[in-house]
């Protein structure tokens, strides 16, 4: 749960000891053993997905087997850390959303990794943007005619967020809009599609995937999408940029990531298998269909990235007073 006001940090952690040394890795019979593949959230949706046809391409290419493992819990905190614990030798392997690498190290100070030292970036392997919702009866049809009402009424103006991700993006759109929609905390962004609708709350930034159903049956709205331009697939929905914000560019991702220290050899070997799987019809066409946009950047890319985006979220943590319960 996130909560505003409340500065609470996770309890000390012991100091993260890896096992083993990178060049103790042989890198001319890589991989001898099965890879392991940590996502670390229950099984479903285009994170899961996206790992199982990551393991298929890599068990194919490599000559081992390569399983995925579910380890959901804290915030995607438990499977980071095993990731971040174990051998740096690139069997072991992170296919994680931004949420535990750029957004967890934003509300927590005392979080027991560091994305930057701890995990080593092999890929992008899709990013999805978000959609502004209203209520499909809502009598605002724009941005601006939500930020007007938002501002002459803060005291009914709220929004629904299921995680600390999509807390952040609205808290940004708060401090962009120098509105003050008051945050409500759901499970699940199914509950919070339910609550637009109903006219419950005045609004929520969401992933696409869970508004796909809501949108085309015409329960909700999109008032705008935070992509960097208009989607091929909702043409006529305006991009936040076109709707006077252009700082408002948010894109979520999944990537893969490795045990800090891994050796580079191994991540360029993974990287590449990982640029093949996103290029692949098969692959582009599934992702696609879940409203995410098949990408592959390099490691040195994707850590510049991560760099950035701790950076931008970390400063809306800070002016909106949001820290991590667990």
């Amino acid at each position: 749960m996130i909560k505003r006001r409340a500065a609470v940090g996770l309890a000390a952690t012991a100091l993260l000891v890896r096992p083993g040394r990178a060049q103790e890795v042989d890198e001319r019979n890589w991989p001898d053993r099965p890879l392991r593949l940590v996502v670390p959230y229950a099984p479903g949706g285009t994170n899961d997905i996206a790992a199982r046809l990551l393991a298929q391409r890599l068990g194919e290419a490599f000559g081992q087997p390569a399983v995925v493992e579910n380890r959901p819990g804290a915030q995607a905190i438990l499977g980071t850390e095993l990731v971040a614990r174990a051998r740096p030798d690139g069997l072991t392997l992170l296919v994680a959303a931004s949420g535990p690498i750029v957004f967890n190290p934003a509300t927590n100070d005392r979080l027991s990794y560091d994305p930057l030292r701890d995990l080593a970036p092999v890929s992008l392997l899709v990013t999805f943007p978000l959609m502004l919702l209203v209520a499909a009866d809502s009598p605002h049809r724009t941005v601006a005619d939500l930020v007007a009402f938002a501002r002459a009424n803060p005291d009914k103006a709220n929004y629904g967020a299921p995680a600390a991700s999509m807390q952040l993006a609205s808290e940004l759109f708060n401090q962009r809009a120098a509105t003050r929609f008051q945050h409500v905390a759901y499970r699940g962004s199914a509950e919070i599609v339910t609550a637009v609708a109903s006219g419950d709350l005045t609004t929520a930034f969401l992933d696409m995937a869970p508004v796909a159903g809501a949108l085309a049956g015409g329960r909700v709205r999109a008032l705008a999408v935070t992509a960097a331009t208009r989607l091929a697939s909702h043409p006529d929905i305006p991009t936040m940029v076109e709707a006077g914000f252009p700082d408002m560019v948010v894109e979520f991702w999944v990537g893969v990531l490795a045990p800090g220290g891994t050796p580079p050899g191994i991540l360029a070997r993974l990287h590449a298998e990982c640029a093949g799987l996103v290029a692949s019809p098969g692959y582009r066409d599934r992702m696609t269909a879940l409203f995410s946009r098949p990408i592959a950047e390099t490691p040195a890319d994707m850590r510049a990235l991560i760099g950035r985006e701790i950076a931008l979220w970390r400063g809306v943590a800070q002016a909106g007073n949001i820290r991590m319960e667990r």
